[in-house]
């Protein structure tokens, strides 16, 4: 048995998501969990824990640390949402516990730092610019993309045609703001989610994106589909997780392959990824991503892994967050994909529950999540592909539309 810890968990992924259940014996360690109050509501009434509930409105540091002190007695602060780990260090550090550097973190948040960490590593990068000169060209002619440094969910990413374009839409931000300029990669996306234990990468499947996160934004349908997995693949992940030196936990890393077959870091995270991406994991491995993370942060043994299911998984969800507030939705599932032997669930949003104001990829939110599987990969994006192009919905406005705005 596992020496009871005191455990704090900074609340801010949907519970349904990362089942902190699965990785601690609430039972046996005494958990208590911070957050603000939408996060809060998820929370299971009958989890066994204290539970901290911080205003809507309040600094996520600033309400912990003026809730906790270091003779509250906590072992281990745990925080698994893109928007929690840098924060997590300052609430440590106000703990008096151990853990990683904000410097170290930043260099799996800042895209800009993350980049110039691995010069000189051999892996091809996007040529890019933090801050351009007040006059004068960047070094590249073609697509260029605009995009925040320490952003998610491709959240207020612009692309251009041209670096031209791309440089005046920089150059008209408002000050002060955190962008950075990169030429654009063509080249197929791909996703390899895995995890790492004292610096060395022990898990990994690699997937390639249904369309782009940055194409969701927009309205189009976004999804992904398992592949083969290589031994570049794994050596590529490996170098990258030594240069920015991550240590543990989930990766959640972006690559082109290009037409030529080369392979181009796009950027990394050191947390579980969104979508669907969770439950294909645990299908095709038997491993339960957050739950081992979970583990691997705490210092508890790994759960044993469950059984593998032999296939190759993936998901396409349809956005609500650009339709107008207030709208009812029909989904228009032709009858030969909805019978299709891939399909394995199809998640349709209730009719009576709002379409979401905010970007998401949850299954429980979009108005339809496919999930499906087959033993070829090449087959199983295909089918994926054709939802993606003929699942369709029809909406009915009802009141004036309201604004969406894009959050992780």
């Amino acid at each position: 048995m596992s020496t009871p810890l005191k455990i704090l968990v900074i609340h801010q992924v949907p519970y349904q998501k990362i089942s902190y259940d699965r990785g601690i014996d609430h039972a046996v360690h005494q958990v208590t969990y911070i957050g603000r109050a939408t996060a809060m509501e998820n929370l299971p009434d009958t989890l066994r824990c204290e539970r901290v509930v911080l205003g809507d409105d309040e600094d996520l540091v600033a309400g912990i640390t003026a809730r906790t002190s270091p003779a509250d007695g906590f072992d281990k602060v745990l925080a698994l949402s893109e928007f929690g780990i840098l924060e997590a260090t300052r609430v440590r550090l106000h703990l008096g516990l151990p853990g990683p550097s904000e410097e170290r973190i930043r260099l799996v948040r800042d895209k800009v730092l993350m980049k110039e960490a691995l010069r000189g590593s051999g892996i091809r990068l996007p040529r890019f610019v933090d801050a351009p000169p007040s006059c004068g060209p960047l070094p590249w002619q073609g697509r260029t993309v605009v995009k925040p440094r320490q952003g998610a969910s491709s959240e207020n990413v612009m692309i251009f045609d041209s670096a031209r374009e791309a440089l005046g839409a920089y150059r008209r931000l408002p000050e002060p703001h955190d962008y950075q300029i990169e030429e654009y990669v063509e080249g197929e996306l791909h996703h390899a989610d895995g995890l790492v234990a004292d610096g060395v990468l022990t898990d990994l499947v690699v997937s390639r994106y249904v369309n782009k996160p940055a194409e969701y934004l927009d309205g189009s349908p976004l999804g992904s589909h398992q592949i083969h997995r290589t031994e570049e693949h794994w050596q590529f992940t490996s170098r990258v997780v030594e240069a920015l030196g991550i240590t543990e936990g989930c990766v959640h890393l972006e690559f082109f392959t290009t037409a030529d077959g080369e392979t181009v870091f796009l950027e990394i995270a050191n947390r579980v990824g969104g979508g669907g991406i969770v439950t294909m994991h645990h299908r095709h491995t038997g491993v339960h991503l957050p739950s081992h993370e979970i583990a691997l942060r705490l210092g508890l043994p790994r759960p044993r892994p469950d059984a593998a299911s032999g296939l190759h998984h993936g998901w396409v969800a349809l956005p609500g967050h650009q339709l107008p507030a207030g709208s009812t939705v029909r989904v228009d599932i032709p009858d030969e994909l909805r019978a299709d032997p891939c399909v394995d669930r199809i998640h349709l949003l209730d009719p009576e529950q709002p379409l979401p104001d905010h970007v998401t990829y949850q299954e429980w939110e979009v108005p339809v999540f496919i999930e499906a599987s087959h033993t070829d990969p090449e087959k199983l994006g295909a089918f994926l592909r054709t939802c993606a192009r003929r699942v369709t919905l029809h909406h009915t406005t009802h009141q004036e539309p309201a604004r969406a705005e894009a959050t992780l």
